[in-house]
């Protein structure tokens, strides 16, 4: 016997829960991302690379890879198709000629903007799903416990990526009528 402040049965039921809960959720949330990026042509890795590199800024495919959760060959390969569609810049930096580097071309962010422009929350089956806690509580659900168990899987650079994605947005989009848009220099300089 151990000293574990868990039992066995306790630590298989923890992890069972979380493995049936986030394969049911994770089929709900492909299934809308897929529909929402299906008029751009685009699959999840090309549009999580457009993301990634988007609030990046300049972001190396070792990087990608880290941020997108996905393997570097994944990062490079979805990256090499959307710079032959235009949409991303490979580069190498001068004092760094060992990683490669990708850059969004306005032609990426226009794709990016107008897909971010078209979303449309009644058609997320998980937006739905979380409407009626918003309803009840004033507010969506801030899954705090999740968010603390992916930082302690994937440490702390893949936190602060993902709340610069947010803040980004909160920065420097605006909500017009019901349509996510990007302000403009003037709008940003306020904040």
């Amino acid at each position: 016997m151990s000293n574990k402040e868990y039992t066995m049965k306790e630590a298989l039921l923890f992890s069972q829960r979380i493995a049936q809960l986030s394969k049911a959720l994770w089929k709900a949330v492909e299934k809308d991302w897929q529909n929402w990026i299906k008029p751009y042509d685009l699959n999840i890795n090309e549009h999580h690379i457009l993301w990634i590199s988007y609030h990046l800024n300049g972001a190396s495919i070792s990087d990608v890879a880290k941020f997108g959760v996905m393997h570097v060959s994944t990062a490079f390969n979805f990256s090499k198709k959307l710079e032959e569609r235009g949409y991303l810049r490979f580069s190498k930096k001068e004092s760094d000629k060992r990683n490669t580097y990708i850059e969004i071309t306005q032609e990426g962010e226009n794709v990016l903007l107008n897909m971010m422009e078209s979303y449309k929350p009644e058609e997320n089956s998980v937006f739905s799903g979380a409407s009626p806690l918003r309803e009840l509580y004033g507010k969506f659900p801030d899954v705090i416990e999740v968010m603390t168990i992916v930082r302690n899987i994937y440490g702390d650079d893949f936190m602060e990526i993902f709340e610069k994605s947010f803040a980004n947005i909160e920065n420097e989009f605006t909500d017009n009528n019901g349509t996510i848009e990007k302000k403009d220099k003037s709008e940003k300089e306020l904040v």
